[in-house]
């Protein structure tokens, strides 16, 4: 049965723009509660660091990550990055510390709220190298290869169609730039209950592919040099309530790959 892409994204949006109104984090999405310190505890969990943490504008970081792409990407001085669904500006500000006044980050997110936000969160923390554009990332409003190195975290596996998604990414990079996401794949089929859920789908469960399926995809789009760099068990039960169906079928996986 083929996907009604307009449906599905528009859940993921109206889900997001929902829960940065609340002001809480991806939790709240689910029948659990969380806000700022809840947010902070799962992105610990996934691999941000205290400093790293602490060094971004206060409400850049919602929670929503299953891994930290920034640590992989090996950022330097002067690389322009693209961060695929970039929220609030966490990743994309953790970046732009890295590549100095010489690189520069663009954030692309589809919610009109998160855009705001991330523009906010930029002003408040005085950031002249990040910008943000409203788009979607399986059409991305970037030239062609025009970016070094390219980011995202726990947003890919949102898509409805990821195939389109990794050959955006392969059309805007330039010869040799790199990308490094973050994400969420599937050891084994989700439970039909799982999958048919709303709440799952904006948490990034339902919306996960098999992992085999998901790097096959990366090297169709054109990538070379395809590599797991880590995988791990995704902690469900930090996200979600009565999930508990689920809990070894979801990892959290790093991936890098190269256009040569």
């Amino acid at each position: 049965m083929k996907k009604d892409t307009g449906k599905i994204k528009k859940i993921v949006r109206d889900g997001y723009a929902k829960a940065l109104s609340q002001n809480t984090s991806c939790c709240s999405i689910s029948s659990c509660c969380c806000g700022t310190g809840q947010a902070k505890k799962i992105s610990k969990k996934v691999g941000y660091s205290d400093s790293e943490m602490n060094a971004v504008p206060e409400g850049a970081n919602l929670g929503f990550g299953c891994g930290n792409p920034v640590a992989l990407a090996s950022l330097k001085e002067g690389d322009v990055v693209l961060d695929l669904g970039s929220g609030a500006g966490f990743d994309a500000f953790l970046s732009a510390q890295r590549v100095g006044k010489t690189g520069c980050v663009i954030g692309v997110d589809m919610t009109l709220e998160m855009v705001a936000k991330a523009k906010e969160n930029a002003k408040k923390g005085e950031y002249s190298n990040v910008e943000f554009r409203l788009g979607e990332i399986e059409k991305l409003p970037v030239e062609d290869n025009s970016i070094d190195v390219i980011i995202s975290n726990c947003v890919i596996n949102l898509s409805p169609d990821k195939e389109a998604v990794f050959k955006e990414a392969f059309r805007v990079l330039k010869s040799g730039g790199r990308l490094m996401v973050s994400d969420l794949v599937l050891a084994k089929d989700l439970p039909k209950s799982v999958k048919d859920s709303v709440e799952a789908y904006v948490g990034c469960l339902a919306g996960a592919i098999k992992k085999d399926e998901y790097l096959k995809l990366i090297t169709m789009a054109g990538f070379r040099d395809v590599k797991v760099i880590s995988e791990s068990s995704y902690p469900v039960d930090a996200m979600f309530d009565n999930f508990d169906a689920a809990q070894d079928a979801i990892l959290s996986i790093k991936v890098s790959a190269v256009k040569r």
